[in-house]
Order: C-alpha cells, then sequence, then structure tokens
C-alpha cells in the first residue's frame, strides 16, 4: 500500500515513495508545457555557465539543455529520487552529454563544487518544508557574479488539486523575506513564472 504524503517526513517521500510513476507524470506535463518550457530553456541560456546547479530536476529538460550549451563547463544535478537521477545519466549518455552532467542526491556530497556560476530550481520550492532555508544555501553557493533562475507556487489550489505543496503564511513570508534580503532581481524579457536573481550587494 502507498504510503501517504507527511509535510514532516516529505525528503523520505521523494526519495522513496514516489517511484517511478512521477517520471511519466513529469514527462507528461513537459510535453503538454512546450511552449512554457521552451522559454525557461531561452532564458536558461541567457544566463547559464560555468559551473550550473541543477536542484531538484526531476527528469532533466534544464540540465542537459545547460549540458549541451557551449559557456557551460559543468551540470551538477542534484535529486533525491534516485529514479531521476538513474533516468537523467541514461539520456544524458544517449545525447553524447555524461562528461558534462554528473547526478547527486543532495547538496551535501563532498564532489560537488563549493559554488556555482548558475543554480537552476524550478518548481521545486513549494515542495520544501524551509524554502527560506533553502535560499540560504542557495545564496552561499552562488558566486559573486552567479544568477540563480527560481520559481515557486506556493498553493494547495483551490479544490486542494496540489497536496504535495506548501503554503503555510508564515512559511511564505519567511521565503520572502530572505528572498528580498539576499537577492536582487534581474530583468528578463520573457513572460513566465521564472525569475532571475543576483546576490545583494553587502550593506
Amino acid at each position: 500500500m502507498e504510503q501517504a504524503f507527511d509535510p514532516a517526513d516529505a525528503t523520505r517521500f521523494y526519495e522513496d515513495t514516489v517511484g517511478t510513476a512521477h517520471l511519466i507524470e513529469l514527462a507528461a506535463w513537459h510535453l503538454g508545457s512546450a511552449d512554457y518550457i521552451a522559454d525557461t530553456l531561452r532564458l536558461q541560456e541567457r544566463f547559464a555557465r560555468g559551473q550550473v546547479l541543477d536542484f531538484g530536476g526531476g527528469i532533466g529538460s534544464h540540465a542537459l539543455a545547460a549540458a549541451a550549451l557551449p559557456q557551460v563547463d559543468q551540470v551538477w544535478f542534484v535529486d533525491l529520487n534516485p529514479h531521476n537521477r538513474a533516468f537523467v545519466a541514461a539520456r544524458a549518455a544517449s545525447l553524447g552529454l555524461a562528461a558534462k552532467l554528473r547526478c547527486f542526491r543532495d547538496l551535501d556530497d563532498p564532489a560537488l563544487p563549493k559554488q556555482f556560476d548558475t543554480i537552476v530550481c524550478l518548481d521545486v520550492l513549494e515542495h520544501l518544508g524551509d524554502p527560506a532555508a533553502q535560499l540560504e544555501i542557495f545564496a552561499g553557493r552562488l558566486t559573486g557574479s552567479g544568477v540563480a533562475l527560481l520559481n515557486w507556487y506556493f498553493f494547495k489550489g483551490f479544490n486542494g488539486e496540489y497536496p504535495f505543496h506548501f503554503d503555510d503564511e508564515a512559511l511564505v513570508n519567511r521565503f520572502f523575506t530572505t528572498l528580498q534580503r539576499r537577492f536582487l532581481e534581474v530583468f528578463h524579457p520573457y513572460l513566465i513564472t521564472t525569475r532571475a536573481y543576483r546576490l545583494q550587494a553587502p550593506a
């Protein structure tokens, strides 16, 4: 019997319970949202360079696209779900990108760089029990001239259609307070939910 989502143990849920079904759901969503995905890839092409972190990258569309960019040296794909990591590694090998893409379970792995020139975190923050803390981690791992590409959707839906999203008001307030304190938004012309950020200059 499939275990229910427990917000207090979200890490275990995404690592162990989600399994392979989510791969199919993500692939279907990407196909149905092709125009939106295309604009996020254009945005990534605009900013991505050097060492790129794709945090919670799902089926790897953005990680693979980044690995194909000549201005990107290496892509570090981090995702709790082992099926996602295996799928992305196989996709990278089939596309001849295996040398530029490495997969990891979490950011604590010592093989990862201490800092990244680009951080990509899409459709992930709303699934975290403390997204403000994740922003602090990103701020500490982003180079001074680096760019973070982020989006979020802190909403369980009008009819509970997004049960795995966090939307507690205090959590969301901490997130936006941290975002405004640590990052400065960089304008881009695409009409999508993803935003580009640089680190705030020291006061």
